[in-house]
């Protein structure tokens, strides 16, 4: 498998970049390491993206073809771009910090089996800014290990993250991103085939992916595979591979870098909790609020919902313990094949196909969680991130006084019912993404 090549390339190359590497780390003022399809950094199940699946006239498309994939001289596909230094680097850099895995702040009472936080970054460094914001404002965050999981090495990035001084702090990062392998795949590479070539074409034109279009007749875009691949990709690594985390049977709370978190949310989510243990032991997730705004919280603060779980409002700072995972990756080949360029909305598959029952989430009524993120791989209008923040920091001070509430209390308990996806997405049919996403259970 193309992986494991890459992963023998990156293990020849750590010796050798060891030392630039960690050169070029400390130089950027990093102190550690460094989507959405809609909500993962950018990822949501799209209702507003028509444009995926509009299809260019045939002559355009074999036009974009000639243009893109073979050279003007002999019309052959163009052999693979070299892969430059800096990439190298890259790699190796993120290779050694994977591996080395340094926790910061380890001098915080964090307490085993406590809380791991867990924070998808792509690149979107004022909405990050402003989450950890956000985390330092939080009543009882010293207590909680903070996970960055970057699919994109930025300094300015890094920079702050390193700042975060609340809490004990891990690094992770992708090492299968697009900015590690841009002129290959799991990236862009010059011989895949374009996305609105049809099929027919494809097979004379010989392109990589020929065979392999999606449900509805297009070729994968890595730019829109990406954040399904690193969503799979972190599940597994913090639940197998993250050394301080070995025995962790605690939960992990899941967010995203354009995420805004209440300063009561670490006590709702440990009152929840308990809830959990002691009142609804089948509960397979909490969910700290959905995208509705509740302006007013007066009879709402201390309340929560057990329901079934719609990926469309509960996939938003989930928190599940590793039986809910164990359970995940028994359906990993589903989640892997399933046409759907969203996790999330693979998830709301798995919940119909695959898993024993329908999920059953338990949500807060008046949410401590909140979406800020209004712009980004689906949304055209340009970030305005503080702007976003204005208007949450205000139905924050505006209810100050139900936040904190003594103890959660579940208010009502709905019948399981099955939700299924009402149409699947696409962008998900090329054999190497399923190939790729069920081998991150192998990797080390």
């Amino acid at each position: 498998m193309r992986c494991r090549v890459y992963k023998r390339k990156v293990l020849l190359l750590a010796l050798v970049v060891l030392v630039t590497g960690f050169a070029f780390w400390t130089g950027t003022g990093g102190g550690g390491g460094g989507g959405k399809p809609r909500k993962s950094p950018e990822t949501y199940p799209r209702e507003d993206e028509p444009s995926r699946h509009t299809r260019v006239s045939h002559a355009d498309a074999l036009r974009k073809a000639a243009n893109e994939s073979t050279t003007p001289s002999t019309g052959r596909i163009r052999p693979p771009a070299e892969v430059d230094n800096l990439t190298l680097v890259y790699r190796g850099v993120v290779y050694q910090l994977n591996f080395d895995q340094t926790v910061r702040n380890r001098e915080k009472p964090r307490s085993p089996g406590d809380l791991v936080l867990v924070v998808q970054v792509h690149n979107r460094p004022d909405h990050l800014q402003l989450l950890i914001h956000s985390l330092r404002r939080a009543k009882g965050i010293e207590r909680v290990l903070l996970i960055f999981s970057h699919d994109f090495w930025s300094p300015r990035i890094n920079q702050i993250v390193a700042g975060v001084d609340f809490c004990q702090v891990l690094q992770i990062f992708f090492p299968f991103s697009l900015q590690l392998y841009p002129n290959e795949f799991p990236g862009h590479d010059p011989k895949d085939c374009p996305r609105d070539l049809n099929r027919r074409d494809a097979l004379k034109l010989r392109c990589n992916n020929a065979e392999y279009p999606d449900s509805f007749g297009h070729y994968r875009e890595s730019k829109f595979c990406q954040t399904k691949h690193h969503w799979w990709w972190k599940l597994h690594y913090v639940w197998e591979r993250v050394n301080v985390l070995k025995d962790h049977n605690g939960p992990m709370l899941f967010i995203e870098e354009d995420h805004y978190l209440s300063p009561d949310f670490y006590l709702v989510f440990k009152s929840m909790w308990s809830l959990k243990t002691e009142h609804c032991p089948d509960c397979d997730l909490l969910s700290l609020g959905t995208y509705t705004r509740v302006l007013d919280f007066t009879d709402k603060g201390n309340k929560v919902e057990v329901k079934t779980w719609r990926s469309t409002e509960h996939n938003m700072g989930m928190v599940m313990s590793r039986d809910t995972y164990q359970k995940m990756l028994e359906c990993t080949n589903t989640f892997c094949e399933y046409d759907d360029y969203n996790w999330d909305w693979t998830l709301q598959q798995l919940t119909v196909s695959c898993l024993p029952r329908h999920w059953k989430v338990m949500v807060c009524e008046a949410p401590r969680i909140f979406h800020a993120g209004d712009c980004g791989l689906h949304h055209k209008k340009a970030c305005m991130p503080s702007v976003e923040n204005a208007k949450i920091d205000k139905i924050i001070s505006t209810n100050m006084q139900h936040l904190f509430p003594e103890a959660m209390v579940i208010s009502r308990t709905y019948p399981l019912i099955a939700i299924s996806p009402r149409v699947k997405n696409g962008g998900w049919g090329d054999i190497r993404d399923h190939e790729l996403c069920k081998s991150y259970r192998r990797l080390q």
